[in-house]
């Protein structure tokens, strides 16, 4: 009866732990409710962006509701940029380092869920011993030496009263999301860079062919006013004056020839080579097809879509968690432990039947007074909570106003298409007719040099607005997320938070 009674008293303090430890203190995080909206823009959109002959002057259909693919480059249809794109994805060190990271902190919580269980550990110890009779109030005794041996296993277990360590365990979770996102945020960026300095890349190309055609013409123009000077029908500061225009134009391109070669090296660092030895594609606008077909997320999705957001969401859920914690810390705590083995003053003895040891205890720890310091700390938890919730905010209005400018661009990029292209029309009829006036003398080299430079630019400001429609769809696809959540999921299955990451 007095076995049972000790029992008993070691019992009681775990099932009143037990019944404490079953709701975690601190606020229970939930998934924010996406913006009532129904529109990214203040205005209606058009059905379809204006259309243009020639390149990149295909009209794009709004498609709202549609879901993005996973691959969305592929909507541009060049075989080398999809290339390109896989190779990256597999060579990319930056996207090792945040895959790394998030291994990082997957392992860091199975530690963390190792600290809250139960701990059996297991001991074997030798040691000689001179044990001192004096020791016991025996001066004159002789001193012993002696062998002992150990050999135990202990178990101890710290009650979670206050739901503390739920709640630590809650914010390595929010970690592990946090990291995953960052890793679908690191993966978008990757392949939003690549398509837009393949974009640039065709663009640069496109203006230099362009400027090399503009210095053939006046070339040609040269070639004229220097023979007409040797018959005495033109003047010298004409033939110097198209000379200089036609160094100007060779020196336009210079800049252009240097920013290509900078684009190029930063394709090879992004799909993880070296620009010395990458063996890249050339781009064209000629290799890319302009989407016509433009998926467009509803806005009540997007907050589950964009992986900053994402990201920002599992920061706000490990503040709120840390909450908990902090709260947690204000609560009892109850330790239980004990052990079983055996002790013997020889290895032979060790397991014996008269060798047996074994103790069993219970702790209590409530703080009392800490100098204000663990309810500072839950206050300084509730302001990064604060923090926290402000962020999400702050992001989730960023992410609109990407969306929202990337689809006004689009439809604006395809009215200055329009507007340009009539533009370079009139400059290359300009030039045409001032060309044939200046050589049968109706036209003095004022309004033939007027005429070039007009054309010059018209041709320059074409090829910027046709790439600007590349480089704006990109734009779209990436500020809507990119699609990640239309891949397939990873074979990893131990990531504990891997439910939660798609849409």
């Amino acid at each position: 009866m007095k076995r049972i009674a000790r029992s008993g008293i070691l019992i009681a303090p775990a099932l009143i732990a037990a019944g404490i430890a079953g709701c975690a203190v601190g606020p229970d995080f939930h998934e924010p409710e996406a913006p009532k909206t129904a529109s990214y823009t203040s205005t209606a959109l058009p059905e379809e962006t204006a259309a243009t002959p020639g390149r990149a002057g295909e009209a794009q259909r709004f498609r709202m509701g549609e879901d993005i693919p996973a691959q969305w480059w592929t909507l541009f249809h060049s075989e080398p940029l999809d290339r390109l794109i896989r190779q990256a994805l597999t060579d990319s060190p930056s996207l090792a380092a945040a895959q790394a990271r998030l291994r990082q902190a997957q392992e860091n919580l199975r530690a963390e869920v190792g600290v809250v269980s139960p701990s059996v550990d297991a001991k074997l110890s030798a040691q000689r011993q001179r044990f001192s009779p004096a020791a016991i109030g025996q001066p004159n005794a002789p001193s012993t030496v002696f062998n002992l041996y150990n050999a135990s296993v202990g178990v101890t277990y710290t009650f979670d009263a206050g739901g503390g360590w739920r709640r630590e365990l809650e914010a390595m979770r929010a970690q592990v999301d946090y990291q995953s996102f960052q890793l679908e945020g690191a993966y978008l960026a990757l392949t939003a860079n690549i398509v837009t300095a393949a974009v640039r890349e065709a663009s640069l190309r496109a203006q230099m062919q362009a400027l090399q055609e503009i210095e053939t013409l006046q070339q040609k123009e040269l070639d004229l006013m220097e023979s007409q000077f040797k018959l005495g029908g033109a003047r010298r500061t004409d033939v110097l004056a198209q000379r200089a225009q036609l160094a100007e134009v060779r020196v336009t391109r210079l800049p252009l020839e240097k920013e290509l070669a900078q684009t190029r090296h930063l394709l090879a660092v992004l799909a993880g080579k070296l620009p010395s030895e990458a063996d890249l594609p050339e781009f064209t606008l000629e290799t890319l097809e302009l989407p016509q077909q433009l998926p467009v997320s509803l806005p009540s999705t997007l907050v589950r879509q964009r992986p900053d957001i994402r990201a920002v969401e599992a920061l706000w859920q490990q503040a709120s968690a840390q909450v908990g914690v902090a709260t947690a810390n204000l609560y009892p705590r109850i330790t239980l432990s004990g052990s079983y083995g055996s002790q013997a003053n020889s290895s032979a003895d060790l397991f014996g039947p008269t060798t047996s040891i074994w103790n069993v205890g219970a702790s209590l720890l409530q703080p009392l007074f800490h100098g204000g310091e663990l309810t500072a700390r839950r206050r300084a938890a509730i302001a990064v909570y604060d923090q926290a919730a402000a962020q999400y905010r702050d992001t989730v209005l960023h992410a609109f106003q990407n969306v929202a400018d990337a689809l006004r661009a689009l439809e604006v990029d395809a009215r200055t298409l329009k507007a340009q292209t009539e533009a370079a029309s009139i400059a290359r009829d300009t030039f045409d007719l001032t060309h044939k006036e200046f050589r049968l003398g109706a036209a003095n080299y004022l309004s033939l040099l007027n005429a070039e430079r007009q054309y010059q630019q018209a041709r320059i400001n074409l090829v910027q607005s046709q790439a600007l429609r590349y480089a704006d769809t990109a734009a779209l696809f990436q500020a809507l997320g990119g699609g990640w959540w239309n891949r397939p999921a990873p074979e990893d299955a131990a990531a504990p938070s891997e439910r939660k990451t798609r849409p």
